[in-house]
């Protein structure tokens, strides 16, 4: 997985940006927008084949592209690159920019520097701050959690969020816990109408799991087993049949395979938050081997899907 991440990162593809023009001297290359971040579809994926690149440096320390990595990474994370990255973010029309998707990966990426003492951690700190600002300004507006399967779901960018937000922001912490329980505290048997044709992720598993890593575990345990009270039966359904995928060559289509992936990390999640002997745990755990099964074997063969599956990959893996 590592030589096909780094691979992508260090090749210029076309960039897809959430990128407003705003004169003449916007119209210019990704990587002279985004110093650090390009190289692959769009600047999320390139912030999170990243942290994909640094949590198997970490797990894997005598892995065959670790010294690539690291040569890379001291090219990349350099204080002038971060201070161009920062520029753009800080350009009045970038207020919108990867809301909420690649906010909460750069929070995962710099957790992840963080915790494995990277010195390149400090370098990244700066940027990680600007994007924990913007998420205590949109969090308090937004009146309505997005529950899409795609980038803009709210559930989603907290979880990932969160594990930065604890060690790094704990007021930001709080702030996502004030607005999951106004947001999702009286949802009660959730149909899970999913998934739809371009998801990533399951609307109700993400909500779920945001729950579980921002509530006390007594309030989510009895959350959760009205949000889903017929989970035993394995209910609703279409939960737990993982997706399939009919067209890898199509970006969209080719987004299931995630599905299955971050399926498999969301049940894995739920699994260890409610507890090994709880009655959840082996249905939670029978679908996620299922969910990863179905999934991993089509993290790579095609662009579409390999630029940025990995990651969800690794997500489920270390779940």
């Amino acid at each position: 997985m590592a030589g096909i991440a780094l691979g992508h990162v260090t090749r210029e593809y076309p960039h897809k940006l959430d990128h407003v023009l705003a004169g003449d001297d916007d119209a210019r290359t990704p990587r002279s927008l985004h110093p650090i971040f390009f190289g692959s579809f769009d600047w999320h994926s390139c912030v999170h084949g990243w942290w994909l690149l640094f949590r198997l440096a970490r797990l894997f320390p005598g892995h065959a592209n670790v010294a690539a990595t690291r040569s890379l990474a001291a090219s990349s994370f350099t204080a002038d690159k971060v201070a161009a990255e920062r520029a753009y973010l800080a350009r009045p029309e970038s207020g919108g920019f990867e809301r909420p998707y690649g906010w909460a990966w750069l929070l995962m990426l710099h957790a992840e520097l963080a915790d494995a003492a990277n010195p390149l951690a400090a370098d990244l700190e700066p940027l990680a701050r600007d994007f924990a600002g913007l998420f205590h300004a949109h969090l308090p507006r937004l009146t309505y959690p997005i529950r899409t399967g795609a980038h803009g779901n709210t559930a989603f960018a907290l979880v990932l969020a969160s594990q930065w937000a604890l060690v790094h922001d704990p007021a930001l912490f709080t702030l996502m816990a004030t607005r999951a329980r106004t947001w999702y505290e009286n949802d009660r048997a959730a149909q899970a109408w999913e998934p739809d044709g371009d998801a990533f992720l399951s609307p109700a598993l993400v909500e779920a799991l945001a729950m579980a890593r921002l509530l006390p575990a007594d309030d989510f345990t009895a959350w959760f087993r009205a949000f889903l009270p017929d989970l035993a039966h394995q209910q609703p359904a279409s939960l737990f049949s993982p997706a399939h995928v009919s067209d890898r060559g199509d970006g969209k289509i080719a987004h299931l395979d995630g599905l299955n992936l971050s399926r498999a990390w969301a049940f894995r999640g739920l699994a260890a938050a409610l507890g090994p002997l709880s009655r959840e745990a082996p249905v939670l755990l029978a679908a996620a081997d299922a969910h990863l099964a179905a999934g991993l074997p089509h993290i790579a063969g095609d662009y579409a899907g390999e630029h940025w599956l990995a990651s969800f990959a690794l997500l489920a893996l270390a779940a």
